[in-house]
Order: structure tokens, then C-alpha cells, then sequence
């Protein structure tokens, strides 16, 4: 904590300075009207409950189909929540798009966010005590997409109350103060307003609080609570490259791109070699330009490029670990906004468990981090400081490790004080690099790289950027009681060992999962669950069904285990054990709806336990 008078003196410094920015501040205005009839002729289709996403199949026929004298618009590299954001960016604009992305939609940093749609109360502390402009401007762009990314996926996203503890009358100011500023630079985008909590109010709001300090010389005056956003990042990705799909554009999981093609002559990118890693099988595909959203793997791919090319990204590990439920009340957040050595941990409510992290450290780039036994100690004795009972190593029920892919600053010391923001790069003809970010901004980088792309390649979109007012599939006629008409109007069926069907009720906590996860879709998982006798649980204590599976494989591009247990649905990262449960029954459902033999399912067991490996201490 910084000096009191000191610290007070710059907060109202930066009141001042904050009213000055926000009233130059400029928010993106919404789709023109002449953009209108195309956006209503999307909600149409992707309203319409009985869409289907086109086969694998035929996603590969026309990206396979892309040929030098009828090449694609765009061909994207990565289907993170950037690709895929990309991906729907220019198909909506009535652009020729396809993406390719070697493991699964959300198969790397996407998947293993915080969970938090937010614009960063961190970046805004030094925005204000720097009197950043830069920061400050990262954290009203940010702010804005938190509100529009929540109004875009309603069903996957929310308002999340945060608590931050405060153990002096010093801290409860401090903090009041700073968290008002962010509602002020918040402004229309507000979620809600911050307000203070006495202690006995805050020890009802969230009663594992610790009533003493961590030196146990000091008590809790009260807290200060404060909104942003929850998502399940997963699922929003998958769900924006099926929406990208269903706007037409040719997207491929399970595709790696081997190499870049160029011209002989102007050695501009022009296309790329690509091996499904489903058959081995290798096609070549063209576009006029080629979008670089390979997060961690973006410098790999412009070394595909050129050789010579210079690294530009510092890449940086997020631990995370998972609790259970009883560590956190089910409504609220806790943020411990300074730890010893400077970060800000976090203990969130998520699906039913506890999510705490996360750390920020340096690390190498990997397919499959692993996290370390001594960052998730870390976090276990940060909330220890912050809780009254006791905090167990046994009791981590999952913990995984993700990549940010920071974009290079050869100034900054570490990659906690690197900024946020991203980067757009052409440094080489025809293939255009986006990275850094943050998973809050996803649409507005997915933006800036498509105007990029028509620039680079000079192509003749149909129509302007209309993303910020598109749901994505299942938002369209979704609220959030739909859950008591799946519960009213269906059954689960379930198979006995003996084959017979057992009906059982759609009990609430299951409607519940099936229509925060699947929206408006979720009737349709509902009746595979009756129809088909696949309304049994995977895993006891979980509410995830038997349906999911075969859902999941026709409808969202499910062609694994892993894809299921980890971005599907969540089990991998909620419950380690619990996933190694469900995994049999998950081969077989797979096994029936893609036509595996028995090779393919003892394969598909093996990469699936190797994977949930990951999810455990290197060191456990």
C-alpha cells in the first residue's frame, strides 16, 4: 500500500484527470443503418433453432476448393477467440473465409482465462498514479466490449459481484475511491455500482471471510464490492466459430498448417499447406490474404514466413486452481488486489466450484503447460491470508496453466507491468499478425485485423463491421428462466446395463446447466436426452449428460475425448477424478456418432489421460 496522504492526493488527481478523458472519451457507435437489413438477415439464421453448423466434410471441400484463380478472402491461422472472432468478423461483412486451427477451437490460452470479462482495475490503479492516458484508454475500450460481449452471449455470460476486503479505514476509502473511478470510466457500460459493506454485512455476503487481518493485529472495517463480468470462455468460443459457420465460413478444427505458400515472383503470402490431423491427410488452400491469430504460436508462423523474423511475444503463465464450492458463496467474488509480490489474486465462484488465481510469471511456449506446484502454494497461501477455514492442498480438485501471449516490450522489466494492449502487424506481404490482448477485447482485435486484412489484400467487403450488436448462436430467444421450461417439458431416458429405458425427471440442476451452456440450443440436447435414452449423468455430482456427447459431436465440431471433457463441456477443469469417470462413456458416445474402431477408442482413452494429466501439479 502506498503512502496514505500520498496516495489519497493522487486518487483525486486522477478523479480529475479521469473526468478530463472520459469527456473526450469517443464510444464505437453500434451498425448504420444501410448495415441493417444484413444484420436482421443473420439473427434469421442464426435465430432459427434448427440451424446446423455444415459437416466437417464439407467445411474441408472448401477450404480444399480455394484454388489460386479462385482463392478465399481470408484463410485464418488459429481459432482462439481471436481467430474466431476474425472469422466471424468477415464472413458477416460478406467476405470468402476459412480457418484452420491444429488442436481444438479454444484449445489454448482461450480456454484457460480467469473466467473474468473485465476492463481491468489494475491497469486503471496505473493509469492514475502515472497519469497514463495510454492505460486509461485501454481500460474504456475495455469496459466498452465487457458490456457488449455480455449482451452478445447472455446465456454464457454475466455480472459478477466483486468483494475486496478491507482492514483500516485507509483501505476502505483507497478502495471506495478507485472503485468509483471505474464505474465513472465505466460510464453507459456500467454493470452496476460499487458499493461499501460494513463487516457484519460482508461476513453474511460471503461468510468463509476472515474477520482478522493476515498479521491477525488488524479486523475487517468492511469491504468495497464492485462489478464485472463471468463468462465460460470455452463455450463462447466454440459458440463464436459455430456462429461463424452458420454466417458461412469454411472453419476446421484438427487442421495444422504445415506451411505458407508464396508467390514466386512477389513472394507475397498467398495461401497455406494444411494436414488434418484427423486423416494425415494434406490439401493446399489460397486466399488473398492470410490472418496470423496463433496467439502463443504467432512467431512460429511468421517464421514459416521468414526465417530471420524477430520474436514478439513474451509469453506469460496464468495458474489457476479449482476448489469447491464451500470456499465461496455461490453470488460473489472475492479480489485480493495486492499480494506480497505485487498481483492481484482472485477467488471466483464458477459452475458450481471455486476458481482462485492466478499467477503471472514468464515461462516458455508449450502446447500443454503444466502448472507448478509452487504457484498453486502461492495461491493457496494468498486466499489462506483472506479466509477463516482452512485451506487444504487436498482439496484442489483441478488446477491448469495458460499462455498469455504478450505482445514484446523490450523496455519493460517483467511481463506483469507489459501492457495489455494489442498489436496489428504486415511484416510480411499478405499475412497479417494480430496478438496480445485480452480475451474482453476479442471482437474489437477481431476488428482491427479484418480492416487490416481488406487493406493488405484491398478486398471489397459487402458491408461495414457488424459484430457489435450480433449475439452468437443459442443468444437468440434465450432468458434466463428458460431453464423451467426444459424441466416442464422433458424427461432424461436413461439405459440400464440391461438396455432397458429408465425415465427420470429433468431435474432443475440439470435444465439449469443445459441452458446457461447451450442457450436457445438446449432443447435440442434436451430431446436427444428423451428420445434417445442419453439422459444419464457422466459423472456423479456433476449435472453434465450423456446427451452432451452426441450433441456436441453433430452440432459443434466435438471430433475428440479431450475436445468434450475440456471445451464442450468443462468437467476436465472443474474435477480431475470426475472427468477420468466420464471418459469411458464419452469414448463410446463418440465412438457411435463418428464411427471409431476399437484402435481409435484405446487412442482416444490414452491422449484424453495424458491430457487430465496436465491438470495436475508437475510435481503431483
Amino acid at each position: 500500500m502506498r503512502n496514505g496522504a500520498a496516495s489519497l492526493r493522487a486518487l483525486a488527481s486522477g478523479i480529475a484527470f479521469i473526468a478530463t478523458a472520459s469527456s473526450g472519451a469517443v464510444l464505437s457507435l453500434a451498425s448504420s443503418d444501410k448495415d441493417r437489413p444484413i444484420v436482421e438477415s443473420l439473427r434469421r439464421t442464426l435465430g432459427d433453432p434448427n440451424a446446423s453448423v455444415p459437416s466437417r466434410s464439407a467445411q474441408v471441400s472448401a477450404l480444399s476448393g480455394a484454388s489460386l484463380s479462385n482463392p478465399l478472402d481470408i484463410l485464418v491461422i488459429g481459432g482462439g477467440a481471436t481467430g474466431s472472432g476474425v472469422a466471424l468478423d468477415a464472413a458477416t461483412r460478406g467476405l470468402r473465409v476459412g480457418l484452420v486451427e491444429r488442436d481444438d477451437f479454444s484449445s489454448g490460452t482461450s480456454s484457460r482465462s480467469t473466467k473474468l470479462i473485465h476492463g481491468g482495475v489494475r491497469y486503471l490503479e496505473k493509469a492514475v498514479f502515472n497519469l497514463d492516458y495510454g492505460q486509461l484508454r485501454l481500460v474504456f475500450h475495455a469496459l466498452e466490449e465487457r458490456k457488449q460481449l455480455i449482451e452478445n452471449a447472455p446465456h454464457l455470460c454475466h455480472a459478477l459481484p466483486c468483494m475486496t476486503p478491507c482492514f483500516s479505514w485507509f483501505e476502505v476509502v483507497y478502495f471506495w475511491m478507485g472503485l468509483k473511478m471505474y464505474d465513472l470510466v465505466a460510464g453507459p457500460k456500467l454493470l452496476h455500482l460499487s458499493r461499501f459493506y460494513s463487516a457484519k454485512q460482508s461476513a453474511e455476503l460471503f461468510p468463509t471471510l476472515a474477520s482478522k487481518g493476515k498479521d491477525k493485529s488488524t479486523t475487517l472495517t468492511g469491504t468495497v464490492v464492485y462489478y464485472d463480468g463471468q463468462m465460460n470462455d470455452s463455450r463462447v468460443n466454440v459458440g463464436l466459430a459455430c456462429t461463424a459457420a452458420l454466417a458461412g465460413a469454411s472453419v476446421l478444427n484438427h487442421a495444422e498448417v504445415v506451411s505458407l505458400i508464396r508467390d514466386g515472383v512477389t513472394q507475397r503470402v498467398i495461401g497455406a499447406r494444411i494436414r488434418s490431423n484427423l486423416s494425415g491427410k494434406e490439401f493446399d488452400t489460397y486466399a488473398k490474404v492470410v490472418v496470423n491469430a496463433a496467439g502463443p504460436f504467432c512467431d512460429s508462423v511468421r517464421k514459416m514466413a521468414d526465417g530471420k523474423s524477430k520474436p514478439m511475444i513474451c509469453p506469460s503463465s496464468g495458474v489457476h486452481i479449482v476448489l469447491p464450492d464451500y470456499y465461496s458463496p455461490q453470488g460473489m467474488g472475492l479480489i485480493v488486489p495486492k499480494t506480497k509480490d505485487g498481483r492481484v489474486v482472485f477467488m471466483l465462484p464458477w459452475l458450481g466450484k471455486t476458481v482462485a488465481g492466478t499467477t503471472d510469471s514468464p515461462t516458455s511456449i508449450t502446447s500443454l503447460p503444466k502448472p507448478k506446484e509452487d504457484e498453486i502454494q502461492f495461491i493457496l497461501d494468498t486466499i489462506t491470508d483472506y479466509l477463516n477455514i482452512k485451506v487444504r492442498r487436498t482439496d484442489v480438485l483441478s488446477a491448469w496453466s495458460g499462455i498469455r501471449p504478450l505482445a514484446m516490450d523490450p523496455t519493460a522489466k517483467n511481463t506483469e507491468n507489459m501492457s495489455r494492449d494489442h498489436i496489428v502487424l504486415e511484416d510480411c506481404p499478405g499475412l497479417v499478425t494480430i496478438t496480445g490482448g485480452k480475451w474482453t477485447t476479442y471482437r474489437s482485435m477481431a476488428e482491427d485485423a479484418v480492416d487490416a486484412a481488406i487493406k493488405s489484400g484491398k478486398l471489397k467487403p459487402k458491408n461495414d463491421c457488424v459484430t457489435q450488436k450480433l449475439q452468437i448462436v443459442g443468444s437468440y430467444g434465450w432468458d434466463p428462466s428458460s431453464f423451467a421450461a426444459l424441466a416442464q417439458q422433458y424427461v432424461r431416458v436413461k439405459k440400464t446395463h440391461g438396455g432397458e429405458t429408465v425415465p427420470g425427471t429433468m431435474d432443475t440442476a440439470a435444465a439449469k446447466h443445459l441452458s446457461h451452456a447451450y442457450g436457445s440450443m438446449a432443447g435440442r440436447v434436451a430431446t436427444i436426452a428423451q428420445e434417445e435414452g442419453l439422459g444419464k449423468r457422466l459423472a456423479h455430482g456433476h449435472p453434465f449428460l450423456e446427451a452432451e456427447v452426441a450433441y456436441c459431436a453433430r452440432n459443434e465440431y466435438c471430433e475428440s475425448a479431450v475436445d468434450f471433457i475440456a471445451r464442450r463441456c468443462r468437467i476436465a477443469f472443474l474435477d480431475t477424478n470426475a472427468a477420468e469417470q466420464a471418459l469411458k462413456r464419452v469414448v463410446e458416445i463418440l465412438a457411435s456418432e463418428h464411427k471409431w474402431d476399437k484402435s481409435r477408442q484405446m487412442q482416444e482413452m490414452k491422449m484424453a489421460k495424458e491430457f487430465l494429466q496436465t491438470f495436475k501439479s508437475s510435481d503431483n
